[in-house]
């Protein structure tokens, strides 16, 4: 459903007086090369110019991704892909600022070095001869001088750096299968578990091995953009194994609470008008535990945000009305819009 959202939404902030002020919200298209980087957007939706979802500025993270020679291709590549997609800023960088070798196959020449790497909201760390780094003071000493991190994520082996730095301590932490016995004698001050996908501690992320990692970012997304957004990612990727929540969440900040019963949901299915004289039809997907829109031969989940407003894969919505009998009579494209009628 191509739609367009003309609420603006607004925030509360306070001044430096202690006034409070209305501050408009500004969204930004995610880092995709283009000039359109640059540009700012008063209300959500997708871009103008290269299509990509917008996302809140404020919600625009900065992610490290440190990088060793031998580092697993899919350990980094997987995450990476999420992270991107979802809007986040994403750098690589290693102990120089020279040639690395993924795998033996992947040339990799890392943005940074450890000497002149930006600063990150986000450090995260990979297998694959992990022990390059948790092994190197100088890398440990730069893990250790960094400010101001708001999580700290590992895959795999790369949980190992995150252990040498201390950073684990105290905590329940995850790894790759054939390592999980190393992780446990080598530092008795982590609690180890096997057989989760992840492991949440709130500040700090591991997962497993290789595929994981892909689950763990899906997860962090959640935790920091809505499960929504985590959705509509890797339905982008076409990632069909991931099960939302399948890992050990040790935080407060649960992402996967439904905001809708899957019952209430029931009342929106069925055939209505589209686009062109189409008529589309609204399915239940109890594996989703959503909406599924089927226009032709092709399906398209459809998430609920709140009330009686979904939104579809781009991220734009969908408002739904009713009757004075609490009945689903139609949906439109802005609140005010045309009204798509329920045929049954």
């Amino acid at each position: 459903m191509r739609l367009v959202l003309f609420i603006v939404v607004m925030s509360v902030a306070l001044t430096a007086s202690g006034q409070v002020r209305t501050a408009v919200r500004q969204f930004v298209c995610p880092p995709c090369g283009l000039e359109c980087d640059n540009l700012k957007y008063e209300k959500p939706g997708a871009c103008d110019h290269c299509n990509m979802l917008l996302v809140r500025e404020d919600r625009v993270k900065t992610i490290a991704f440190y990088l060793q020679d031998g580092v697993e291709v899919l350990d980094f590549a997987g995450p990476m892909e999420v992270f991107s997609y979802a809007g986040y800023n994403v750098f690589t960088v290693s102990k120089e600022k020279k040639k690395i070798k993924s795998q033996g196959i992947l040339t990799v020449v890392p943005d940074y070095s450890i000497e002149n790497a930006p600063a990150a909201d986000i450090l995260a760390f990979f297998g694959g001869n992990s022990s390059a780094a948790s092994n190197d003071q100088d890398v440990i000493n730069w893990v250790k001088g960094q400010k101001d991190i708001e999580f700290y994520f590992s895959v795999c082996t790369g949980a190992f750096v995150l252990a040498e730095a201390n950073i684990l301590n105290g905590k329940i932490a995850t790894t790759f299968h054939n390592a999980l016995d190393n992780l446990e004698s080598g530092y008795p001050e982590i609690d180890v578990r096997r057989d989760v996908r992840f492991v949440d501690n709130g500040r700090v992320i591991t997962t497993a091995g290789i595929s994981a990692g892909i689950d763990g970012a899906l997860h962090l997304v959640a935790k920091l953009q809505g499960l929504n957004t985590a959705k509509r990612t890797a339905y982008y990727m076409e990632y069909d194994n991931w099960t939302p929540g399948d890992g050990l969440m040790l935080s407060d900040d649960d992402p996967y609470i439904q905001t809708i019963a899957a019952d209430k949901l029931m009342v929106f299915t069925g055939t209505y008008e589209f686009e062109n004289g189409e008529q589309v039809e609204l399915t239940y997907s109890p594996g989703d535990v959503g909406l599924q829109a089927k226009v032709g031969n092709t399906l398209y989940p459809l998430y609920h945000e709140y009330k009686n407003v979904f939104s579809e894969v781009t991220g734009k919505p969908v408002f739904f009305s009713g009757n004075d009998e609490g009945e689903i009579i139609g949906y439109s494209n802005t609140r005010e819009g045309k009204l798509f009628r329920k045929l049954n």
